[in-house]
């Protein structure tokens, strides 16, 4: 015969811990108009902890297959965009959302409320460090499509880079459709950087950026 579940009081204060964690870091997520918002962190969050309590209630192991099944879930919100990748902070939270409801559905309350604070914490403290890092070493990669075939605008580019104390690095340069077509990475304080935009804009041999 199956085996027969008993809903205790224990089982909601269980789900609720999960609900309630999840819902910590979904509206931190939906807030800031990530893919995987305030309902998808809840649902993670709830869904692991059914999967370690029906584990637990079954005498089994709690099943590391969840890990891998949230792994799936987490490589979807991340997508390349040019030569960025976006998504990866979002992943991150979906791991640990399940990891979170997991100790939350083995009783463990203590350490899935600790967590979902630290975890918070981490996204929204630890911003303002990384803006500021952001700020002075700021990092941006320039596709650039300049007026004729003409070698030396790279390096009066280059030129220009390094008088608003930036590091500039060519990557590429070719030549297509009659274009000087360049790839360049530049890092340095991020107001020079727009500066950099700035003067690009005005460039007549530059076609686009």
């Amino acid at each position: 015969m199956p085996p027969e579940f008993h809903i205790s009081s224990q089982d909601l204060i269980r789900v609720a811990i999960a609900v309630v964690c999840g819902a910590m870091l979904g509206f931190e997520r939906q807030y800031k108009n990530k893919t995987a918002g305030f309902r998808t962190i809840i649902v993670i969050c709830l869904g692991s902890a059914l999967f370690t309590m029906v584990a637990q209630q079954t005498g089994q192991l709690v099943n590391i297959n969840i890990v891998t099944g949230i792994g799936f879930i987490g490589a979807g919100v991340i997508f390349k965009e040019n030569a960025s990748v976006n998504g990866l902070t979002t992943a991150a939270v979906i791991w640990i959302s399940a990891a979170i409801g997991m100790a939350a559905g083995s009783g463990n309350y203590t350490l899935a409320l600790v967590s979902t604070v630290v975890t918070l914490a981490v996204l929204l403290l630890f911003r303002v460090i990384e803006d500021y890092v952001d700020k002075v070493h700021h990092s941006k990669l320039l596709f650039l499509v300049l007026e004729g075939t003409n070698a030396d605008d790279v390096e009066m580019l280059k030129d220009l880079i390094e008088k608003l104390d930036l590091k500039p690095q060519v990557r590429f340069v070719g030549k297509k459709d009659g274009c000087l077509h360049a790839t360049i990475a530049v890092s340095g304080h991020k107001k020079n950087v727009l500066k950099l935009d700035e003067k690009l804009l005005k460039m007549p041999q530059v076609k686009e950026f």
